[in-house]
């Protein structure tokens, strides 16, 4: 197999300027373990998970140190036990926010159904305690399911992280879903409060989805209130419904349940073949590890860093984005069409608000290039430092056209991963060099593998896509499957012990 063209390189100096090289410092000033580069990195990560992770666990400050043994207790897949003695909070550390001001702006919301929003450091601490009141008011508690049919707004986030520190479950749904898809969703779960809104704008379309609000409602009959946010129209009102601004209106503290490291955090859903989509429960120590390893180690994400990922609330991509706040970056939210009025728009927003990571999808950066769009001289693109591309394999020819027409010192990240595990197993490093049509490495701590039908791990040639370890952010189950029946179906059946993802692979000699 012929080496393809190196298109960008890691910094000479990225042992002293980025995260994972901070981690690196740290592993050896205070483990006593030095490494020779990623790969040596990456050896130790899948060969000792149990250390590994408790390393991420300390490095992050995410709790008092953990004992040997105490990280990975069971290794064993499906039933792989994580941090069992941990008590913690996703949205606790998300709130954290310890290398900002109060006066920072965190999140940035650009919409094409209203004006531009910000929220500070004060004012999301503020606001997710108003709405924790709200729910709470509303008996949501510990393992209650908030449901949300809103788009990627402020409001989304706050409510997220308001239910998450109440112990509770979040599921969302993108508006532009049907009654029919939404109710597939929620209906599995019987959430006890709907967050939802009166309609919003695609391009210069003004869509209502009262009507479909409604018929939602009707078929979630365990609801104790649905809660609108007056979007598309501010006056809006839907009969029998609470107003956000009523949900909001009490000031209340911000606390935080402190929850084992399984407790359902999400229940994201993923299409199945046939019969109803399979509602995937993510627990809040999986996803917040996974999340700070990804986001600050693979992304070289921090405080000084505006992260924007291109998605809808129906999409993991955008739980992922939320969890950039613990990493203590501003994330950037958008909520409309990316080709309206031109495919440029999504450019030059970034250029706006000065991203520093611009995340979005493969087809989408196929269609800039099928439009000869050049977003490096159509904006200044000049804090950009990571493009991510995610959803499909990026051919050759997009991996060329991002280095040409944004720059060749942009860190292109194509990474690939799923609903299944909210992230990518396989992507990029700040260490590891990006080579054309190819993704770079092995994400740490994940054992990804191409097998043979025999059960092989083959290098040079095309297999199936295997786990053969853990992760702590598989899911910690699937949402009324008590037996664990269907959870085992769906990637374990095959090839007992080995968690088989339903996707093709080929690995290179260098691990690309």
């Amino acid at each position: 197999m012929a080496t393809p063209p190196v298109l960008w390189r890691p910094d000479p100096q990225a042992r002293a300027r980025t995260r994972i090289g901070a981690y690196l410092d740290w592993l050896e000033h205070e483990q006593g373990m030095r490494f020779d580069g990623y790969d040596d990195l990456l050896r130790w990560s899948l060969d000792d998970l149990d250390a590994f992770w408790r390393s991420i666990w300390e490095f992050f400050e995410v709790g008092p140190p953990v004992e040997a043994g105490r990280g990975l207790s069971e290794a064993r897949m499906p039933g792989a036990r994580w941090f069992p003695d941990a008590r913690l909070n996703w949205a606790e550390r998300c709130l954290r926010l310890a290398g900002r001001a109060g006066d920072d702006e965190v999140i940035i919301g650009r919409s094409q159904s209203r004006e531009r929003m910000t929220l500070t450091v004060d004012r999301l601490r503020e606001e997710v305690g108003r709405v924790r009141a709200g729910l709470r008011s509303l008996g949501v508690g510990p393992g209650d399911r908030v449901a949300a049919y809103l788009p990627n707004v402020p409001e989304a986030v706050i409510g997220c992280l308001a239910t998450a520190s109440l112990g509770a479950t979040w599921s969302s749904c993108a508006p532009e879903f049907g009654v029919r898809s939404v109710v597939d969703r929620f209906g599995q779960i019987e959430p006890r409060v709907l967050l939802g809104i009166d309609g919003y704008r695609y391009g210069s379309r003004g869509i209502d989805r009262s009507a479909e609000l409604k018929q939602i409602r009707r078929a979630l009959p365990g609801l104790a209130a649905t809660v609108v946010l007056p979007y598309l129209d501010p006056e809006a009102r839907v009969e029998g419904t609470m107003s956000w601004s009523e949900l909001r209106a009490e000031r209340g503290p911000l606390e935080f349940e402190e929850v084992p490291f399984d407790h359902p955090l999400f229940v994201l859903y993923s299409s199945g073949t046939t019969g109803l989509p399979k509602p995937i429960v993510h627990g809040h120590g999986g996803i917040l590890l996974e999340h700070l390893k990804i986001h600050a180690l693979h992304h070289d994400l921090g405080p000084a860093d505006r992260f924007f990922w291109f998605s809808t609330t129906g999409w993991m991509m955008w739980n992922y984005l939320v969890s950039g706040l613990a990493v203590d970056a501003t994330i950037v939210l958008f909520d409309g069409s990316p080709a309206h009025p031109d495919l440029g728009a999504l450019w030059r927003m970034a250029a706006e608000e000065r991203m520093t990571y611009f995340g979005t999808s493969a087809p989408y950066l196929m269609a800039c290039r099928k439009d000869g769009l050049r977003p490096g001289e159509l904006a200044d693109l000049s804090a950009l430092r990571g493009v991510g591309s995610t959803g499909a394999p990026l051919p050759a020819e997009g991996f060329r056209y991002v280095s040409k027409a944004i720059g060749p010192s942009v860190h292109l990240q194509s990474v690939s991963g799923g609903t299944d595990v909210c992230t990518a197993f396989v992507g990029a490093s700040p260490m590891v060099p990006v080579w054309e049509g190819e993704i770079s490495c092995r994400h740490l701590g994940c054992a990804v593998e191409a097998f043979s039908p025999s059960g092989e791990a083959l290098v040079g040639e095309q297999g199936e896509l295997v786990i053969t370890k853990p992760m702590p952010s598989m899911p910690v189950a699937f949402w009324d499957d008590p037996d664990g029946a269907r959870y085992r179906a769906a990637y374990f059946d095959v090839i007992p012990g080995v968690w088989r993802h339903g996707d093709w692979i080929t690995f290179t000699e260098r691990g690309s």
